[in-house]
């Protein structure tokens, strides 16, 4: 499974851009669990978000939805921190 998320805004309004492959890790399944959570809990539009809150773009196997602080689900939340962090 290959896993994208694109966060942009906040303050300074910048782009990051992060994708982790599931494929080899040990962790994948959980990963890909926490990936169809995360995408099921988004909107396929972008909401509206808060002023200088980051918006979140998660991108599954050609499928992807949106998410924006403060409102992030626990899986979103999770996923967008493991990629962030893991990705490349």
């Amino acid at each position: 499974m290959r896993i994208t998320v694109t966060r942009t805004g906040g303050f300074a309004g910048l782009t990051r851009r992060a994708t982790l492959e599931t494929g080899g890790r040990p962790d994948a399944d959980a990963l890909a669990a926490l990936a169809r959570s995360a995408l099921a809990e988004g909107g396929k539009d972008r909401p509206a978000g808060v002023p200088d809150g980051f918006h979140y773009e998660i991108e599954i196997d050609g499928d992807t939805g949106h998410c924006a602080d403060p409102r992030l689900t626990e899986a979103q939340s999770a996923l967008v921190r493991t990629v962030l962090k893991e990705g490349a």
